[in-house]
């Protein structure tokens, strides 16, 4: 007896020719590229800057108020979870800064190919400039979100 994912497996090409269909990849063996990783958290940051943007609003709504009011969203931004909010506003509004720039070099048309290519200094056949782009906004970002909250900490006191 045949199992039947045997069967699925099964398929005709255009010319009669039967051939085996390939398995697709799953989530406990597949490995996403640093690009696929960045592209879903450009679309999450998006929607982090959207409920930050709320979080703002409603700290500017606050200080048009009354001085009650504007004490109390400064309150709980002072609080550990304000704070929390704050910091990853920040850090989701640089990514997603640092993600549509590196966006558009790509529509310039750099960035896509071997880095050998590019340059004149490459780091192998299997250096992807897209690659190292990637990780090199992920840096960026870690380096620009710390410099902003240092600043603002020092300025703060």
């Amino acid at each position: 007896m045949k199992d039947t994912r045997d069967t699925l497996l099964v398929a005709r090409r255009s010319d009669g020719r039967i051939v085996t269909r390939p398995l697709s990849p799953h989530l406990q063996v597949y490995r996403w590229p640093i690009s696929m990783a960045l592209s879903i958290a450009h679309r999450a940051t998006g929607i982090a800057l959207s409920v930050g943007t709320l979080l703002m609003t409603w700290w500017l709504v606050a200080a048009a108020a009354s001085d009650h009011a504007f004490a109390m969203v400064q309150g709980f931004l002072g609080s550990g979870l304000g704070v929390f909010l704050l910091l990853g506003w920040a850090a989701a509004l640089l990514l997603h800064f640092f993600l549509g720039i590196r966006h558009l070099a790509w529509d310039a048309g750099w960035g896509f190919g071997i880095l050998a290519q590019q340059e004149p200094v490459g780091m192998g056949s299997g250096s992807r400039i897209y690659r190292i782009t990637g990780w090199g906004v992920i840096g960026v970002t870690v380096l620009a979100t710390l410099t902003v909250w240092i600043a603002g900490l020092i300025s703060w006191r």
